[in-house]
């Protein structure tokens, strides 16, 4: 139970998060058109990933600046809350998978793309 109390924590502290999410414009333009495209979707561990394994380097340059941005988020959450960093990325993976849109990818723990 207290498990559940500690996900249920971290789930509602990155909902507050969400502002730290605050990315250049530029690096969310690409990435938004990109996952529109199809090269780049969202992960169950919270991470943008390639779905197609690689993508240009305007792209690539901000799936990683992105990416690194929630890296530290999910640190500072692990830190406030005392569970891993992987469980706070998993929690908002789950949040951010829910709201994929129709067409877009994303990616399970486990799994391979799925087309939403």
């Amino acid at each position: 139970m207290s498990n559940f109390k500690n996900i249920f924590a971290v789930a509602a502290l990155l909902l507050l998060a969400t502002p730290a999410f605050a990315d250049l414009a530029s690096d969310k333009a690409a990435v938004e058109a990109a996952k529109a495209a199809g090269a780049v979707g969202e992960q169950a561990d919270g991470y943008l990933g390639f779905v197609s394994g690689s993508a240009d380097g305007a792209v690539t340059a901000a799936v990683n600046e992105i990416n690194a941005g929630r890296a530290n988020v999910y640190a500072d959450t692990a830190a406030k809350t005392g569970v891993t960093r992987d469980a706070a990325g998993q929690a908002t993976g789950a949040q951010l998978i829910g709201r994929v849109p129709g067409g877009q990818f994303f990616k399970p723990l486990g799994g391979g793309w799925t087309r939403k």
